[in-house]
């Protein structure tokens, strides 16, 4: 078996141009934006929204530069995968938890035909078919091909990757009351969806018995891997890493949402012990701002 080598390094600078900007705009905004926009008793933003960002900028640099671009575009599919991944599934939410909802209301425009676009495509349906559709387009055989024939066509999939996997996770971890997230059990059903949809065209790359992607035939592969190999680990990494993320997410939600649900009946529980010792018209008084905050 021949031994394959890690690429030489390579310079990206559309990737370190997309990251600067990503950095240099959130500063900016920061600086010049948030003072005017927020009041002076509110944070601009938080430390906790710096390093999400910071992260997602990270992420989409790890993601674009050598030696994840190189191998995905020249030797291996399955890095492929894992670069996409990186971008819908790690940078996209990354940078939209650090993005306070001033700065993205300021971004989309409010009130704007962008702004009201982007909320109609934020929910439910429309979301779910965005990602699946994407998730099609880019991994369609004609369309890798074509992608990775033309720079200007792969560096507009990847936009095209990128933008719409902002719009998808918004319903998750929109900051904006105007886009509201769903409510966790509707969350915890929308991914599930999203994690189950994939399956079929993960399928089609891990258990297909020919090689799609022409463009991969005659290059070299790292770890001894045949091209059909490479492409039916880029499936296995499809269908179980992602699954995986998505699924661990659920998990996150379902057992905020039940400890959420149980702190406020504790609280219910208690305001009713301590009714129990106060006159009837004082206890009556206090029953409709119970209710109140039971339905909030």
């Amino acid at each position: 078996m021949i031994a394959i080598q890690m690429p030489a390094w390579q310079a990206q600078p559309d990737v370190w141009l997309v990251v600067a900007a990503l950095a240099a705009g959130y500063w900016i905004a920061i600086v010049r934006v948030g003072p005017r926009l927020v009041s002076p008793v509110q944070p601009i933003v938080t430390r906790l929204q710096v390093t999400s960002f910071s992260l997602g900028v990270l992420a989409t640099w790890v993601a674009g530069d050598w030696p994840v671009h190189i191998v995905a575009e020249q030797m291996n599919y399955s890095v492929h995968m894992v670069q996409h991944l990186i971008f819908a599934m790690v940078a996209a939410p990354l940078l939209l938890l650090g993005t306070p909802a001033w700065m993205l209301r300021w971004i989309l425009g409010a009130p704007s035909r962008r702004f009201a676009v982007v909320r109609s495509l934020a929910r439910f349906v429309p979301a779910l078919l965005i990602f699946n559709l994407v998730l099609i387009l880019t991994h369609w055989p004609a369309v890798v091909n074509a992608g990775l024939e033309s720079g200007l066509i792969h560096f507009t999939l990847h936009a095209i990757l990128f933008v719409s996997s902002l719009v998808v996770w918004l319903p998750v971890l929109s900051p904006l009351p105007e886009i509201p997230r769903l409510a966790p059990p509707t969350r915890m059903l929308y991914l599930f969806a999203q994690s189950v949809l994939p399956v079929v065209p993960a399928s089609f790359l891990a258990y297909g018995t020919t090689p799609l992607y022409r463009f991969y035939l005659d290059k070299p592969h790292l770890w001894g891997l045949s091209t059909l190999e490479d492409q039916q680990v880029a499936g296995l990494i499809m269908k179980i890493v992602a699954g995986v993320l998505l699924w661990l997410l659920i998990t996150v939600i379902f057992f905020r949402w039940a400890g959420e649900d149980q702190k406020s009946s504790q609280q219910m529980n208690r305001k009713r012990e301590l009714n129990r010792g106060l006159p009837n018209n004082q206890a009556n008084r206090d029953v409709p701002a119970i209710n109140a905050q039971g339905a909030l």
